[in-house]
């Protein structure tokens, strides 16, 4: 019988790994090189870095990317992102929000003693209340920002502004007083609230959200 050549052995091999599914040659086939071949060496990565560096200050290139940097800066603190998934108010509603939670483990005062247990339910105005109510509006809505200033007069000052788009800067110096924003949405997702301007009060342990019409 006349011995298989090794691209008769490399076929077989293929063959029988693609009806196999799995499993590898048993032999092994010089299969030469392509090309030139270099030995393999690892750059230092400090070296590379600094040096590209070197190359983008040289070219000017670094001062142009920080400069851009800084005014993304600027940008990002005179006119935060939108919190998203709100509209201006069509249908005013008022609903509640419980703010009780459950825990996820033991709380202990630092000698170590047991104060709340891990599944237990609290509710965190039976240790504080809320001082202030909450408005949460639109600064780029004439009218949402003229209502904000009745209800901050109606309430003798007594109410937070927090934005929920616009430049909260620019209001503070206008009002002299200061100005909130609902970072990323979070408290605004947290007491479910979907149109704005809203208002937020305390009626016994519970939150009063009151979505508020505007008018023309």
């Amino acid at each position: 019988m006349k011995p298989r050549g090794p691209h008769v052995m490399v076929m077989a091999c293929l063959l029988s790994m693609a009806c196999a599914g799995a499993g590898s040659c048993a032999w092994g086939v010089d299969l030469g090189s392509i090309g030139p071949t270099y030995p393999i060496s690892e750059a230092n990565l400090l070296d590379f870095i600094t040096q590209r560096l070197r190359e983008k200050q040289a070219s000017g290139e670094l001062a142009r990317l920080q400069e851009q940097a800084r005014e993304r800066g600027i940008q990002a603190v005179r006119q935060p992102q939108p919190v998203a998934g709100l509209r201006t108010t069509q249908q005013p509603r008022t609903y509640y929000f419980d703010p009780s939670f459950t825990l996820d483990r033991n709380i202990l005062d630092p000698l170590g003693h047991l104060m709340f247990a891990a599944g237990s339910r609290h509710n965190p105005l039976d240790v504080v209340s809320l001082s202030r109510r909450l408005l949460f509006f639109d600064a780029r809505d004439a009218r949402q920002v003229r209502r904000a200033q009745e209800l901050i007069q109606r309430y003798r000052g007594q109410v937070k502004a927090i934005l929920t788009a616009g430049s909260y800067l620019d209001l503070m110096k206008a009002w002299r007083t200061p100005v909130y924003y609902d970072q990323q949405g979070v408290l605004t997702r947290r007491l479910g609230i979907a149109q704005v301007p809203a208002l937020v009060s305390q009626e016994g342990k519970r939150l009063r959200v009151d979505e508020l019409e505007v008018t023309p």
